[in-house]
């Protein structure tokens, strides 16, 4: 037996005839703005990092050398303080939300103890403390809950959805669609759709990046691990109908 793929000789593309475009035989990657992280590097130079350090040691950010990390994870891990934390915002904010224009979001990541330490993870404004954001399109777990929510905030003003429940060391894969045609923010775990979010109070009016980190719910240093992170939308020119 042997793999196989299909083959496309004179190409596949995501464009209209006639365009600029129209007869590149690939999909043409001005189409999206997109952002993927697998972590097989890690530069610290490429994010904002905020971090509480109470505890007698530091936080560390590092690319994980256990075995079962083929492909990269970054392994985050927090000062043993409580409310001890460590947030990554990427340089830049490269990301609008239109409610005219599909976006995408998705992350792969375990944290050590799901119930006592908060989580956050999305497209946000870049701020000092992302746990209490005023603008962005972001999933929130608190302490002392392992339940996990996703939030749709403008202006300190939020519409929110209960997304899954998380549990301790086990990785699991989060993220939401946004879909122009009906308005609203399809929520997948592991591959499955699991709740929708209505586009009311998603922020409009501020560019968002990626954002993601934890803090500890007790004076126990917390593990938040990312196989990879991903984030596109459309181009404003770019027509999807």
């Amino acid at each position: 037996m042997s793999y196989k793929s299909t083959h496309f000789p004179r190409g596949v593309t995501n464009v209209k005839t006639d365009t600029l475009a129209g007869a590149f035989p690939a999909p043409w990657k001005p189409a999206t703005i997109e952002y993927f992280n697998d972590f097989l590097l890690y530069t610290a130079g490429d994010w904002t990092i905020t971090t509480t350090e109470a505890g007698a040691g530091d936080a560390t950010e590092a690319i994980s050398s256990a075995a079962a990390a083929a492909g990269g994870w970054l392994v985050i891990t927090n000062d043993a303080a409580d409310n001890d934390n460590d947030y990554l915002q990427l340089q830049g904010e490269s990301f609008r939300w239109s409610s005219t224009s599909p976006m995408w979001f998705g992350m792969r990541f375990k944290i050590s103890d799901a119930t006592q330490s908060d989580l956050v993870f999305g497209l946000q404004i870049t701020d000092t403390a992302p746990l209490d954001v005023t603008d962005g399109l972001f999933y929130i777990k608190d302490d002392a809950s392992t339940s996990l929510g996703f939030r749709a905030e403008k202006d300190g003003t939020a519409t929110s959805t209960t997304i899954a429940t998380l549990e301790d060391d086990t990785f699991v894969t989060v993220g939401f669609f946004y879909n122009p045609l009906d308005g609203l923010f399809h929520h997948f775990v592991n591959d499955v759709e699991v709740a929708t979010t209505v586009n009311t109070n998603a922020v409009d009016n501020e560019d968002l990046t990626v954002s993601f980190g934890i803090q500890n719910g007790e004076a126990v240093a917390k593990v938040l691990t990312i196989d990879w992170v991903w984030a596109a939308q459309n181009r404003n020119d770019f027509s999807w109908s």
